[in-house]
């Protein structure tokens, strides 16, 4: 296998789990979308905001190659966690559409440079800063499916959708009543275990 064969098979890994992200989005109300689901204040609209922020960092500046719009929620001086949830002023379409833009920009950098193109993450340690774009294209293409995963699961607690993608969810075909008997079994054998 060639570096470029390497390269487009990471980086259709980060394709998916963009998609596999904004698709958790659809045919949900803007409530729905932004409602804390998790201890954390995990919301979906929220992780789309903070991939955005990640993917313009890491495949930006990272790389002498800065996204062009302002993202102050990125900024040392913001207020902690404010690229984890959407404001009342920031639309899903403003949010969505900024995610598209970034992952436009970054797959140029990915494209235009080769897997062993140095770069460099100022905001890690002194001794980690200097990277390859391999490494970045790894380290995001996780961070993006780690999110795509926070994502299923906050779906799932909304309207109980949940899988991979909308056309192969990658789960047992079963209806809602299967899946709550497999639930319920589950509980019975976690309740043996009680003290």
């Amino acid at each position: 296998m060639t570096s470029l064969d390497f390269k487009a098979d990471l980086h259709r890994y980060l394709r998916e789990a963009r998609d596999a992200l904004l698709w958790k989005l659809e045919g949900l109300p803007e409530y729905d979308i932004r409602r804390p689901l998790l201890p954390t204040g995990t919301n979906l609209l929220g992780l789309v905001k903070h991939n955005a922020g990640v993917e313009a960092g890491y495949f930006g500046a990272t790389f002498g190659r800065p996204f062009p719009d302002a993202l102050p929620w990125m900024e040392v001086e913001a207020e902690p966690n404010a690229d984890m949830w959407a404001t009342a002023d920031e639309s899903r379409d403003e949010i969505v559409g900024l995610y598209r833009r970034v992952c436009a920009h970054s797959d140029a950098t990915i494209e235009a440079l080769p897997l062993d193109a140095e770069g460099r993450v100022p905001w890690w340690a002194a001794e980690r800063q200097v990277v390859t774009l391999h490494r970045i294209l790894v380290h995001v293409t996780a961070e993006a499916h780690r999110h795509a995963g926070h994502a299923d699961v906050a779906r799932e607690l909304i309207d109980g959708d949940a899988g991979v993608r909308r056309t192969n969810s990658n789960m047992p075909d079963e209806d809602r009543q299967w899946w709550s008997g497999y639930r319920d079994r589950l509980e019975a054998v976690a309740r043996t275990f009680r003290s």
